[in-house]
């Protein structure tokens, strides 16, 4: 599914992100990518997006190679994915349904599918109830899951998490969390970066941790930190 070998990164200020970085990762696991604030992994997730691109190496996604990708391709790849940030990025100007069927006119889906779908994925993340209602009306929590569902409202292969429990007070953040694992029990690869020690402790899922660039561990039912010292 996800495939990073050999792969740096070195700025033009000559800060090298990262260094060597071999990865992989099969169709539907779910992933904790962890590390101090600088070690590297919004550069990883960057790399994913193709926003920018490695020095050297080679990232392979779902079968593309991503050297391979013109510029004017790359929105088409990026529809196959689906991110949530920790600001969730909604449109203050379109309530909850827009929001999502946003999502769908992008990639040109027809207003039956539409119909078909926002209801459906909004009945998943619990707001059926409040599609009308616009961003600045929502609890911080709620704007989180209209984000999670404008993010699989087009059964992306991968979806990316930066930070989604960020802003999110701990009850709230353990619904999204548990969000997260029906969306990847449904299939979906889940690949999140997070500071939240708690939540990749209780979760007991693949734990990537990087640091200084590099792939300091890379365990299956990790920890956020390495429990020798």
């Amino acid at each position: 599914m996800i495939e990073f070998k050999n792969v740096s990164k070195i700025y033009n200020n000559n800060v090298k992100a990262l260094a060597k970085v071999n990865i992989n990762i099969e169709t539907g696991e779910f992933v904790f990518l962890v590390g101090p604030s600088g070690a590297g992994k919004s550069t990883f997730i960057k790399m994913l997006l193709k926003e920018i691109d490695p020095t050297e190496g080679k990232i392979t996604v779902n079968g593309t190679d991503l050297s391979n990708i013109k510029r004017n391709q790359i929105p088409y790849y990026r529809r196959k994915m689906g991110m949530v940030f920790q600001d969730f990025r909604l449109i203050p100007t379109l309530n909850v349904y827009e929001n999502v069927a946003f999502a769908m006119r992008v990639v040109e889906s027809s207003p039956r599918e539409i119909r078909r779908r926002v209801p459906m994925v909004l009945s998943l993340v619990g707001l059926s109830h409040k599609y009308k209602m616009f961003p600045t009306e929502l609890s911080g929590g709620e704007q989180q899951r209209v984000s999670l569902a404008r993010a699989i409202v087009n059964n992306p292969a991968v979806l990316i998490a930066d930070e989604p429990t960020g802003n999110l007070d701990p009850e709230t953040a353990t619904e999204i969390m548990n969000l997260l694992e029906d969306i990847n029990r449904a299939g979906t690869t889940v690949l999140m970066a997070t500071h939240a020690k708690d939540i990749v402790d209780t979760m007991k899922k693949r734990v990537i941790a990087i640091e200084k660039g590099q792939i300091a561990r890379d365990e299956m039912r990790g920890r956020y930190e390495d429990e020798i010292k």
